[in-house]
Parts: structure tokens; C-alpha cells; sequence
């Protein structure tokens, strides 16, 4: 089931306001029958009975206040130092048997008309005010679906068990229908429906798999075999292939009906598996979806059926992800998009699509995304030629080329309302820049020292890879006060593995504390650090630690631990490195590193922990992306990264430079893999 939280606060406050307000009506009439009367000499009435109705009435009054206020809350984003970070997203329904569904707008639905794409910012800015109210007057003038249509044969006995809840049923008039099993009543019924182009369905139960691999084949019982073949009922299913990315997993199946007259021809099924959307709310930022989506389309072919989409209970994710498709091809088509008609059409063909105001709000910000920014991908072998128009015949035009797409990343939003605990006055002494703080949602907690508040902030990151979550950690250059700090998340997030951009002094600046011995060992709090290897290859200085935690309660094994740090000397105190290769050979160092040590965080830091380690982040997931799929997104892994840290890549050096290795990196490859 999709999470419901505001839906059950709107399905309880109501009768709950209603119970309050009946009680406030009593409370007065009863007031008011007793001052507005003649006293009753036979009435005994104590002073307390005086003094307790008003005292109710203001207590009801003040619980119905800390009610909305709450429920106000609970729809923004909530940040707790007791967990690594909390879900990028915003409260939204818990698991419940059926899908609470909102009620209609008192007032009537409204007509919504279309927006042309050259105003869409400005029409989202406009509803996104005090707290997206209009988006949420726009959500419930939607209608439910439920008015048209039947649903007599999901509704039949036989049936209803197919129904992961009861109230999210397919109309008669939509619902896919596949071929009878012979002696088995209603088997041509499953929970889904037509949407267009697009089939939706929801999550499968347990007693559904058969006939979902009929269809053609996360709450969600898994209908796949993590590896190997599985049979259900007569499909055999075999695991071909699986991808695992950041924002999805990519599966491939082949599927074979086992029929008494035979084998039916083997076919060959692609699942794409989004798994960045939040248990609870909606995801923090469309990008992935808007990746997914892509992918989705690129993997389906042309002659393809129809995209089968499920979610829990095949409405809420499920819609938001089809509306985003189809108003993107609305806004190639026609220059504009009609969310509000869309959404009202398709609740026609599925009841409740699109469940929350949070998704429907999505559906925008994703647009937006899309409008602003476009498709920014290339193939591999289209760098080259991309590269040349960027730079052009001139140094005029180069420079407008790279401007204007660094330009679009400077827009990217510094959220100031996400760095509280960075910005309090303990925490601001920890900061070398005081712009670059991390953000609340990411940052990097520690463990809290008994007695001494505040010990549990470090400025640091968990920021994003490219097939991993929180792959790195990305941190400002130690300082002397902060240098504990500093070991104890190496030790706690265990970290094997320190990239440092930056030397220890540039022009006469320190830029980052010594936090190694030279020889020997050197301890901080309860960290012990001894150095066992020091060696200089080219431009970079490998240095292997041995840590101790001096914990007398520990266990022998879990008190030692071996870490390296790739010490990069190759980046001038001004500018950036005249060659790409160091940077190359940096990164693939690192990479070994990690397929050695287990895929723990890789704590990156230069001296503020933004302009150089945003960098390395940076082109460490472009390449690996580049060898894994072909493809690069410059602009939008910066775009990323600079949503997960503030200005990330910070000069438009960097950003070139970022073009130039991957350059680099093809040229130099480009006989061993098939980039051109």
C-alpha cells in the first residue's frame, strides 16, 4: 500500500473537529442556560463546577490548536539525531487493510486549466505559497474516480481475495482481462487496468503470481527469484540479469509458460525496480525519477505491449509516475501540460490516481525539472563533437557554452532552512567556510559524548555514488579543535579509506590540521593513529594507519583497524591540474582500494570540503558511469552532488575540468572498449 499519512490526518481530524466542536457547542449552551436563567434555589452548584467549564473549553481549545499545529509539522521534512538521516521526503500515510481516500473539496471541484510551459515557473512558485496551499486546493478538486464505472467483477467473492485492498478496485470498463484456465471460475481477473498507452496494476499478493505472469510477465510480495528459476503455477521465471544502481535496479527475466501440449517460445522480460522513493512522502528531488523514467523508455521497445506499472496499491506512485511520462510527451507535443485534466481522465480508467497532494505537487517539480534543465545525457562518442560546440570557433563562444550551463547549476538552491544544526553557535566554531555546512537531512552524526552536548556534530556529508547510497563522505579538511572529531567518524562510519585534496599549507595558509603522525603514533580522545606506510607514487602519497580504539569493553578484533590515505599532490594551490591522468589514476587507486576493503564510505576532504572534493565525487561517478552504461551527465551529477552539499564543483575551472578528464579518460581507452 502506498504510505498514507496525510490522508489518516485528514480522515481523523475530521471527526475529531467535529467531536471538539460539539463539545465547545455544549460547553456554551450549557453556559448560557445557566447565566441567561433565574438561579434555581434548589440547585446545588459548588464554585468548582463554576470554574471547570471554562477551564474545559480552553483546554479543548488548546488540544485542537496542538492538533493542526502537529499535523502542520508532520508535513514537512523532520531531521532526528538519533538516526544517521531521516528519509528525503515528507510525512505521509502509514500502512493501513484499506487506502484511506481523501474527501472532496467542500466548495466543488474546480476547472484547472492548462499552463503553457514558458509560465510553468511561475505558476508553480505561485502554488508552492504558504505550504502549497493551491496544490492542495487543485488535489481535492480532483474527482475520485469512484462516481463512473462499475466494479461488479472485482467485487465478486472469487475475486476479492486478488485485491490487495478493497477499496482500490479496476472498472469494468478498463480493467485488463486475461484468457480462462480451464475449471478455474473468474481466472481471467486481475487487478489492473488501462491506463492509455501505459497498463497499471497494483503490488502482487502471494495468491496473484501466476496470473501476473500471465499479464505478461514495495509492499509487494517478491515475484522473482533473487537468483536461479522459479515456477508459478505454470511459468517457469529464470533471473538473466540484474543491474543494481543508486535510484533502481534494473532485472531481467525469461519467462516460459509450461503448458500440457508443450513449452510455449521463452520471452524476454526487463524490470526496472525504482527504489529511491522514501517509505515515507516523496523523493527529495525528481532527478531520479526523471533518470528512471528514461530508462524505462529507452529498454522498452517500440513494438513493445504495454508498460506494466505497480507500486503497493497501483495508484499513487504508480499515477505520479504515469503522469510525469505522459506530461512530458505533452510538453514536446504541444508546449504546455494539463496535469488537473490528465490526472481527472485517468481516475476514469483507475480510481484514485495519484493519492497524496505531496505526489500530485511532485508531478510538478519534476516537470519543472524537466523544462529547465532538459536532457543533458550523451553518449560516449557524442563527447567529443558536444565538447566542440561548447568551446566553438572562438573563445567568445567557449565561454559562453560552459557560462551558461555552470550558470544553470549556480541556480541550484542553497536550502539555509536545512542547516540548523550547523548553524548553531557550537557548531559554527567547527567550520573553516562558514558557507559550506552540511545540510540536516545528510550530514554525517556521531555518537553523542556522555555529558557534552553538541559532540555528535561534525562538518561532513554523506553524498551519493553511483550504484550506492551515503558511498561517500564528504568533509571539510580537519582543524585543530576538530581533529578528534574527524577519527572518530573515520572509526564509527568505518571508513577505510581517505582521499585528501589539498596540502596541509598553500600560499601560506593553513588549509588543513596534520592529522597523521610523521612517525610513530599520536592519539586523539580515544583513538589511537600509527603510522605503518608512507610512499610516494607520482603525484600521490599512500599512507597506510594502523587505528586503535581504546576501549577497554571492545573486543579484541573490532579494537584495530587498517586505513589508507591517497594524499593528492597534483592540484595547484591556483587553478586546476594542467592534465587530466592524475586524477584518472587517483580514482582507479581508490576504486582498488574499495573492492578490497568492502564497500564502506570513502571520506573525500580538500580544505572547506566543496571545490575540489566536489570534483573527485563528481568524476568518480561520471566515469563509473561511463563505463558501465557508455553514457555521461555532467551537468546533472553536479546538480546532484550541490542538492547534497553546497556548492559542490565550485568554479567553472572545476566543471571543465570534469569535461577534460572524461575526455581523457576515452582517449586514453578508447582501444580497449568500444566508446567510439
Amino acid at each position: 500500500m502506498e504510505p498514507l499519512c496525510p490522508l489518516l490526518l485528514v480522515g481523523f481530524s475530521l471527526p475529531l473537529a467535529r467531536a471538539l466542536r460539539g463539545n465547545e457547542t455544549t460547553a456554551d449552551s450549557n453556559k448560557t442556560t445557566t447565566t441567561s436563567g433565574p438561579p434555581d434555589p434548589g440547585a446545588s452548584q459548588p464554585l468548582l463546577a463554576w470554574l471547570l467549564l471554562p477551564l474545559l473549553l480552553l483546554l479543548l481549545v488548546l488540544l485542537l490548536a496542538a492538533y493542526f499545529f502537529r499535523f502542520r509539522k508532520q508535513r514537512k521534512a523532520v531531521v532526528s539525531a538519533s538516526d544517521k538521516k531521516m528519509p528525503n521526503g515528507i510525512l505521509e500515510e502509514q500502512e493501513q487493510q484499506r487506502v484511506m481516500l481523501l474527501s472532496r473539496s467542500p466548495s466543488g471541484p474546480k476547472k484547472y486549466f492548462p499552463i503553457p510551459v514558458e509560465h510553468l515557473e511561475e505558476e508553480i512558485r505561485i502554488r508552492s505559497a504558504d505550504d502549497c496551499k493551491q496544490f492542495r486546493e487543485e488535489f481535492n478538486s480532483l474527482p475520485s474516480g469512484h462516481i463512473q464505472g462499475t466494479f461488479e467483477l472485482a467485487n465478486k467473492e472469487e475475486n476479492r481475495e486478488k485485491n490487495r485492498y478493497p477499496n482500490i478496485l479496476p472498472n469494468d470498463h478498463s480493467r485488463v482481462t486475461l484468457s480462462q484456465v480451464d475449471g478455474t471460475p473468474c481466472s481471467d481477473y486481475i487487478n489492473a487496468s488501462y491506463i492509455d498507452v501505459t497498463l497499471s496494476c497494483l503490488g502482487p499478493g502471494g495468491t496473484e503470481l501466476p496470473v501476473l505472469y500471465r499479464l505478461a510477465s514495495e509492499k509487494c510480495h517478491q515475484y522473482w527469484p533473487d537468483q536461479g528459476c522459479w515456477t508459478y503455477g505454470n511459468i517457469r521465471v529464470c533471473v538473466e540479469d540484474c543491474v543494481v544502481l543508486v535510484d533502481y535496479t534494473i532485472r531481467k527475466f525469461c519467462i516460459q509458460p509450461q503448458l500440457p501440449d508443450g513449452c510455449k517460445a521463452p520471452r524476454l522480460v526487463s524490470q526496472l525496480h525504482f527504489t529511491s522513493w522514501p517509505d515515507f512522502g516523496v523523493p527529495f528531488t525528481p532527478i531520479g525519477m526523471l533518470k528512471f523514467l528514461k530508462k524505462v523508455k529507452t529498454l522498452n521497445p517500440v513494438h513493445a505491449g504495454p508498460i506494466v506499472v505497480h507500486c503497493s496499491a497501483g495508484v499513487g506512485r504508480t499515477g505520479t509516475f504515469i503522469v510525469i511520462d505522459a506530461m512530458m510527451a505533452m510538453m514536446h507535443a504541444e508546449q504546455k501540460v494539463d496535469v488537473f485534466e490528465f490526472v481527472s481522465r485517468i481516475r476514469n480508467q483507475r480510481p484514485q490516481m495519484v493519492q497524496t497532494d505531496m505526489q500530485y505537487t511532485f508531478i510538478y517539480q519534476a516537470l519543472l525539472e524537466y523544462y529547465l534543465y532538459g536532457d543533458t545525457e550523451l553518449d560516449v562518442s557524442s563527447l567529443e563533437k558536444h565538447l566542440q560546440t561548447m568551446h566553438g570557433t572562438t573563445t567568445h563562444f567557449d565561454k559562453i557554452g560552459l557560462e551558461e550551463e555552470f550558470r544553470k547549476l549556480t541556480n541550484v538552491r542553497i536550502m539555509k532552512e536545512n542547516m540548523r544544526t550547523g548553524n548553531l553557535p557550537a557548531n559554527m566554531k567547527k567550520a573553516r567556510v562558514i558557507q559550506i555546512i552540511p545540510y540536516d537531512f545528510n550530514r554525517v552524526i556521531l555518537s553523542m559524548k556522555r555529558g557534552q552536548e553538541y559532540t555528535d556534530y561534525i562538518n561532513a556529508s554523506f553524498i551519493d555514488g553511483y550504484r550506492q547510497k551515503d558511498y561517500f563522505i564528504a568533509t571539510q579538511g580537519p582543524l585543530a579543535h576538530t581533529v578528534e572529531d574527524f577519527w572518530r567518524m573515520i572509526w564509527e562510519w568505518k571508513s577505510h579509506t581517505i582521499v585528501m585534496l589539498t596540502e596541509v599549507q598553500e600560499r601560506e595558509q593553513d588549509k588543513c590540521y596534520q592529522y597523521w603522525p610523521t612517525e610513530g603514533s599520536v592519539t586523539h580522545g580515544e583513538i589511537t593513529i600509527e603510522i605503518k606506510n608512507d610512499t610516494l607514487s607520482e603525484a600521490i602519497s599512500i599512507r597506510d594507519f594502523l587505528v586503535t580504539f581504546n576501549q577497554p569493553q571492545a573486543r579484541q578484533e573490532e579494537q584495530v583497524r587498517v586505513v589508507r590515505q591517497f594524499h593528492f599532490h597534483g592540484w595547484p594551490e591556483i587553478g586546476i591540474p594542467a592534465e587530466g591522468k592524475g586524477m584518472l589514476d587517483l580514482i582507479a587507486a581508490v576504486q582498488k582500494q574499495q573492492q578490497q576493503t568492502g564497500n564502506h564510505p570513502i571520506t573525500v576532504h580538500c580544505s572547506a570540503g566543496a571545490g575540489r572534493t566536489g570534483t573527485f565525487i563528481a568524476l568518480s561517478n561520471i566515469l563509473e558511469r561511463v563505463k558501465a552504461e557508455g553514457l555521461l551527465d555532467v551537468f546533472q551529477a553536479v546538480k546532484s552532488l550541490r542538492l547534497q552539499r553546497p556548492h559542490m564543483v565550485q568554479t567553472l575551472e572545476q566543471y571543465e575540468f570534469c569535461y577534460k578528464v572524461v575526455q581523457d579518460f576515452i582517449d586514453i581507452f578508447s582501444d580497449y572498449a568500444n566508446f567510439k
